[in-house]
């Protein structure tokens, strides 16, 4: 992924694939989930929204507070980003070996598990 080409800080990425897995959140939330300070975050969610790929709506449990979630252009950024690592990976498979593909198909089990530990469902908070 990171020989791609980007159009975009790897932190606003970061933050639109973050609001893809957990849905609408807080601007706080998404500063502590990506590791800036919330004045840095509300710049950053500022420049993605002029660019269409958030917004900011009213929570409908708590109309005091505003959540920030993907557009459909936001969704589909993710989506292509997300299609081009995997045909990155694609192409690098199809240069190992018979036994190196083996290993990893005996590894994907555990790779999966890690995935899982890492990333927080939508119902659960960030840690």
């Amino acid at each position: 992924m990171r020989r791609l080409p980007r159009d975009m800080s790897l932190t606003s990425a970061a933050t639109l694939a973050t609001l893809d897995k957990t849905g609408p959140r807080r601007i706080t939330d998404l500063a502590v989930a990506e590791g800036v300070t919330q004045p840095a975050m509300t710049v950053l969610v500022r420049v993605m929204e002029e660019s269409g790929l958030v917004e900011r709506t009213t929570d409908p449990s708590d109309k005091r507070v505003t959540l920030v979630c993907l557009t459909e252009a936001g969704a589909s950024y993710v989506r292509t980003r997300r299609q081009a690592g995997v045909d990155a990976y694609a192409r690098l498979i199809d240069e190992l070996t018979g036994d190196e593909v083996k290993t990893l198909e005996a590894a994907l089990p555990a790779l999966l598990r890690l995935a899982e530990l890492e990333s927080p469902t939508r119902d659960e908070p960030e840690r």
